[in-house]
Formats: structure tokens, sequence, C-alpha cells
């Protein structure tokens, strides 16, 4: 028996199949289509492991996704393959439907193809986890509890109304079908192999760099963040035993302003790798004109994953942004691989002034 990951090529991908790989012996069936946020050098340190086979595909592709499950015996998959960035859904909100909608559905399909011919036992133990977001859910006031798992989903861009849509899609498949489903809605993700389009990733590149830090609006929108490690724990740990057909929100227990996260990377940069005239580079912050749609607030409300399976993060935000500046202080080479001609084509188009 094995499990099926798709997206394990990407940043919260990588980070499971690396911890999963580290914790068990079970076999992963990694199945990425290498776009250009998926990286088989975050995989680098399990080449010629039997245990992790890499296969190029598209969760598109009913075949190939069934022939895997067929070829493999799989016993689980863990959907994390999405587009995910929110910029890049506003330019081009196409391929956000193609990935997480469509894709999902024939991800679906193909897994409903495979379960109905499982015996009875094997169709008992499979399990079909869907990796979402908390941004389905909408913008928080200020003073408003966070989101729990009973919040209206209220998406407002085309990469959240995308993830709603298969989110939507899995609770039907287990309604109608009876697929053994879950589904987690996680916090702001942080920490090591996350592609420097994101905030923390971004600001530490462009300091050092010597570039402006850009951030939208007044940089006082609220996120829950969450190391990329509790994440994938909390996954394990919903996958082992959360209760079928349920949706078990995954939070950090850290809200910040954008603002505050940009400062408390900056300070941490100034103590590990100073600039040379001694200056902080806080003072490469840019404030750059806000995006469409730019919800204010988002908070996770993780107590049912509490209650009822017992996990609980393990990093508060300080000790978890000093392991994240800490790894791409240490990775450098990685840094400078994946930051190719097109992803600055990208950043000088996405953030002007």
């Amino acid at each position: 028996m094995s499990i099926l990951v798709t997206g394990g090529a990407g940043f919260i991908g990588s980070n499971f199949v690396l911890d999963w790989l580290g914790l068990s012996d079970e076999p992963v069936i990694n199945l990425d289509a290498l776009t250009y946020a998926g990286n088989l050098e975050n995989l680098a340190s399990l080449k010629g492991d039997p245990r992790h086979v890499f296969v190029q595909g598209d969760i598109v592709d009913f075949d190939r996704v069934l022939g895997l499950l067929e070829a493999h015996e799989v016993r689980a998959v863990l959907n994390f393959a999405a587009e995910s960035h929110v910029d890049r859904s506003i330019h081009g909100p196409g391929e956000f439907i193609q990935t997480n909608v469509v894709g999902a559905f024939n991800l679906l399909e193909a897994v409903r193809a495979y379960w109905v011919k499982l015996g009875t036992t094997e169709r008992q133990k499979f399990r079909f986890l869907h990796v979402s977001t908390d941004e389905v859910y909408g913008s928080l006031d200020p003073a408003a509890a966070p989101f729990n798992e009973t919040s209206r989903y209220e998406p407002n861009s085309p990469y959240s109304a995308s993830k709603a849509a298969s989110d939507h899609l899995v609770r039907a498949y287990h309604q109608t079908y009876g697929i053994p489903v879950l589904t987690t809605n996680c916090s702001n993700n942080y920490g090591p192999y996350q592609f420097p389009e994101k905030l923390i990733p971004l600001v530490i590149h462009n300091a050092l760099s010597g570039k402006p830090l850009p951030i939208y609006g007044d940089g006082r929108q609220i996120r829950d963040w969450l190391y990329v490690t509790d994440h994938c724990s909390a996954i394990r740990r919903v996958l082992d035993a959360g209760r079928l057909g349920e949706t078990y929100n995954v939070g950090g227990w850290n809200e910040k302003p954008n603002l505050e996260v940009v400062h408390g990377v900056c300070a941490i940069l100034d103590e590990l790798r100073p600039r040379k005239d001694a200056k902080s580079y806080a003072e490469q912050i840019s404030f750059v004109k806000d995006r469409p749609g730019h919800d204010r607030r988002y908070a996770i409300d993780a107590g049912k994953l509490e209650r009822e399976l017992g996990w609980k993060p393990q990093e508060s935000f300080e000790t978890g942004i000093h392991k994240t500046v800490r790894w791409y202080l240490d990775h450098q080479q990685w840094v400078k691989n994946v930051t190719s001609g097109a992803y600055r084509d990208w950043i000088a188009r996405q953030y002007i002034a």
C-alpha cells in the first residue's frame, strides 16, 4: 500500500512528503505538473529513495491518475495540487479554474472509479484528504470571531472562489457517492521551500538584494500565520483519525498585520545578516497600490482540531519566523535557482507603486 500526494513538488506538498518519509516507510507516489511553483529541487534529499516515486503529470488527466491509483494500490490520496497565488488569479483566472476546479473534479472522478472496485475492507480504509484554504470564508471585520468550520463561504478572489468550488465538489462526492473524504482549511503557511512571490520569502529575497520591500495598501491586513511543518502534522493527524465527511480548520493562533510581519523579518535580518551600511532593512519598505478585492482580515479557530484530535501547533510565530529566515539565509542557491527571469518579470509587473 502507498499514498498518492498531488502537488507534492510545491511548497506545502514537498514539505509534507519530506515530513512523511521522515516518519514513515510507507511509499509516496508524488504527482506534480511542475508548473512555475513546482520544484524538484525541494525533494533533492529523496533522490534514489525507493519510497518516493515522482511522476510528472496533471490532476486534470483522469487516465494518468487512475493508472497510478491502480498500479500502486493507493490507500489514501492527499490533494495539495492547486494554483494558489491570489495576485496571479486576478491577472489570469483561467488557470485557476482549470486546476482548482476541473482538476479537482477529474481527480475525484478517478478516485471514484478506483474506490468502487476495491474490496469492502479496502474501501472502508481508503481516504481522500483535500487541502484547502481559509480564504474561502472571505474577509473578517476587526472585532469578529475567527472563522470556524460552519462559517459561510464568501470568496472574494478568483483563487478563493476556485478553492471554494473544489471544497463543495469534495463534499458532494461524499454525500452523493459515499467517497470517504476529509477537508482541511488552513491559514497562511510560511517556512522552507516557499516560492518567493509570497510575502515572507519575497521580503527576505528583496531585502538581501537591496530592492524595495513592497507592501500593499497600508500593510494592516491581518493574517493568521501557520508554520508549514505544523500544517503537515495537522494533516497527518486528520488523515489518521478525522471523522469522514468533516472539515477541520488548521491555524497557528498567530494573527499578525502584514506590516508587523515585514518589520519582524527585517529585524531578524538586521541581526543575522546586517546591511553593509549598518542601516535597518526596514528602510527598504515601500507601500504600493492595494490589489483589487484584498481581504482585510483572516483568522482561524482551530479549536475543533484540538478538541477532537488533540492537535496544537508546536511553533509560535517567533520561533517559526526565526527558523524560516535562517533557512533562506542558508539556502541562497535554492533561492537563486528559482528566481528565474520569468519570476523577475512577474514581480516587476505586479508590484507597481
